[in-house]
C-alpha cells in the first residue's frame, strides 16, 4: 500500500471512539482535592496535640516537627502515586504532560520532607533519650516495629529521587530509567508497616485510622485497577498483533496493528499508548509512542525513531507478533476544537500525532497549517501523505529546515536572527484566532509555547505534548 493511499484510508474523520469532552471543573475539582487531602493532613496532626507539643519546645518540638513533615511527605507520596496511576478522568482533565510535571514537584518535595522528617525525629528522640543521634537512629532501625522495612523503602525511594535528576536521567535509556522508576512503588508499600505500628498520628484516633487506611486504599486500588487491570480487560479483549512493518525514512519505521474490535478502542487522534512486543528480550519494558495515523476501527499505527533498545527492535518485528499496550493517554486531541484555523507545529518524530490529528479534526479547506521543523530535507517523513492532505483537505504545509539556532528558540539557525512570534504570525497569519497543537522535545517546545503566547493565542487553545521522559 502506497503512502498516497494509506493516507486516504485514514484521513477521513469518520471515527471518534470518545467523542466525550472533558468539563472544565474537573481539574478545579481534582486540584481541590489535593490541598484539601493536605489540610487534612495538617489538622489531624494539631488535633493530635502538635501545636501544643510544638510550642513546648525542647525535644518533644522537635518530635512534633518531625512527624508533621512525615505525614506531609507520606500524603505527598501517595498522591504522587494517584497522579501517575492513568485514572482516567485525572487523564482527562489535566494531560501527561501537566500530570508528569506535577509528579516530579511532588517526589522531590515528599523526598526532601522525609529526609526532614528522619532527622527531626531522630535528634528529638536522641534529646528525649539523652543519647547520641547515631546511636539512636541506629537503635531505632533494630528496634522499632516496622522500621526495618521503611528503612529499605527509604532506600528504594533514594534510588529512584537520584535517577529522577535530570543529570542522570541524560545517562541512562530510557527502559533503565522507567524500571528503576518503578521501585517508587515498594518504597509506598514498604513504608506502610512503620506508620502502623510505630506512627503515633497513624493510630491516634478513629478519624487519624480512617483518613489513612483510605488514602492507601485508594491508591493501592487505583494502581490495580487502572495499571493492572484495565490493560489486562483491553488486551484480552482487543487482542493486538502486528500486521506489517513500513519503512518510513532513516532510522524512522511505522508498524500497522490489527485486532479485535477496534472501533470500541476509546483512541483519539493525537493520544499515545505504551506499548510492549511480545518478540523476544525486552518485551516487558514498556516504550511510548503516539498513534501516526487517526484510529477508524479497522487498524493502529506507530511510526517510531530509532533512539534507543526497544525502538531499534521495532523495524526487525515480524507479522503476527503478539502486543501489548496500556493507554490511550495523551490529551493532546481534538476534544475541544469546534471549527476554524488550526496551527499544527511539529518538530522532527513529533509531527507523527499531528499527522493523525490532522485525519480526524474537522476543519475545511484552507484553514489548517503544519509547520513542519527538521534539521534537514531527508529527516522529513510522510511527504506523501502530506502531499495528500495538502491536495485533499487544503492543508498547508511550511518546512522549516536547518540547524538549532544559538538562543532558546523554535526556528533553525538561518531564522534565529528574526523574533519568534514575529516569525510565527509571518508563516501562519492566523495563528492568534486558531487553535494551535504542538508537539515535539521539551527544549524546543517551549520557546514555541512562549511564541504562540506572545503572537496572541489565548493559553486555553493552546495544546502540548512533550516527547520527554
Amino acid at each position: 500500500m502506497t503512502a498516497t493511499a494509506t493516507a486516504t484510508a485514514t484521513a477521513t474523520p469518520v471515527h471518534r471512539a470518545d467523542p466525550r469532552t472533558t468539563p472544565r471543573w474537573y481539574p478545579d475539582v481534582g486540584g481541590t482535592a489535593a490541598a484539601l487531602s493536605l489540610l487534612i493532613v495538617v489538622a489531624l496532626w494539631v488535633g493530635n496535640g502538635g501545636v501544643q507539643q510544638l510550642i513546648g519546645g525542647g525535644a518533644e518540638a522537635v518530635s512534633a516537627a518531625g512527624r508533621l513533615t512525615g505525614l506531609l511527605a507520606s500524603d505527598l507520596l501517595l498522591l504522587q502515586v494517584l497522579l501517575m496511576a492513568r485514572i482516567p478522568l485525572v487523564e482527562r482533565a489535566f494531560g501527561q504532560d501537566r500530570l508528569a510535571r506535577w509528579h516530579r514537584w511532588a517526589g522531590f518535595t515528599s523526598f526532601w520532607l522525609m529526609v526532614v522528617h528522619i532527622v527531626t525525629i531522630t535528634l528529638g528522640y536522641a534529646a528525649a533519650a539523652n543519647t547520641n543521634a547515631v546511636a539512636e537512629l541506629w537503635d531505632m532501625i533494630w528496634t522499632y516495629p516496622g522500621m526495618l522495612l521503611a528503612t529499605a523503602g527509604t532506600l528504594a525511594l533514594v534510588m529512584v529521587v537520584a535517577t529522577s535528576i535530570r543529570a542522570a536521567r541524560r545517562k541512562l535509556r530510557y527502559e533503565s530509567w522507567h524500571l528503576l522508576h518503578l521501585y517508587a512503588y515498594l518504597g509506598v508499600g514498604l513504608a506502610l508497616p512503620h506508620q502502623l505500628w510505630t506512627g503515633a498520628d497513624f493510630v491516634a484516633s478513629a478519624a487519624s485510622r480512617t483518613y489513612w487506611w483510605t488514602l492507601y486504599g485508594v491508591s493501592a486500588g487505583a494502581v490495580l485497577v487502572y495499571r493492572i487491570g484495565l490493560p489486562a480487560w483491553r488486551n484480552w479483549r482487543h487482542r493486538l498483533v502486528v500486521d506489517r512493518v513500513v519503512p518510513e525514512g532513516p532510522g524512522l519505521t511505522s508498524v500497522y496493528l490489527s485486532g479485535q474490535r477496534l472501533a470500541e478502542l476509546p483512541a483519539r487522534a493525537g493520544q499515545f499508548f505504551q506499548w510492549r512486543f511480545l518478540a523476544g528480550p525486552g518485551w516487558s519494558r514498556a516504550n511510548p509512542y503516539s498513534l501516526s495515523a487517526t484510529p477508524h476501527g479497522e487498524q493502529l499505527r506507530i511510526t517510531v525513531k530509532d533512539l534507543g533498545d526497544g525502538s531499534s527492535r521495532v523495524a526487525g518485528l515480524r507479522p503476527g507478533t503478539k502486543v501489548l499496550v496500556e493507554g490511550p493517554y495523551g490529551k493532546l486531541t481534538g476534544e475541544s476544537y469546534s471549527g476554524g484555523p488550526v496551527v499544527l507545529i511539529a518538530c522532527g518524530i513529533g509531527v507523527t500525532p499531528l499527522l493523525s490529528l490532522l485525519g480526524e479534526l474537522p476543519y475545511r479547506a484552507g484553514e489548517a497549517t503544519l509547520i513542519y521543523r527538521a534539521r534537514t530535507e531527508a529527516e522529513l517523513a510522510f511527504r506523501g501523505e502530506l502531499e495528500w492532505f495538502a491536495r485533499h483537505r487544503g492543508v498547508r504545509v511550511v518546512t522549516l529546515l536547518g540547524p538549532r539556532a544559538d538562543r532558546p528558540s523554535w526556528l533553525p539557525a538561518d531564522l534565529a536572527g528574526r523574533a519568534d512570534s514575529e516569525m510565527l504570525r509571518e508563516v501562519a497569519p492566523e495563528v492568534a484566532a486558531a487553535h494551535v497543537y504542538v508537539c515535539g522535545p521539551e527544549a524546543w517546545t517551549a520557546p514555541v509555547r512562549a511564541a504562540a503566547l506572545a503572537a496572541g493565542v489565548p493559553a486555553d487553545r493552546l495544546h502540548t505534548e512533550l516527547f520527554a521522559w
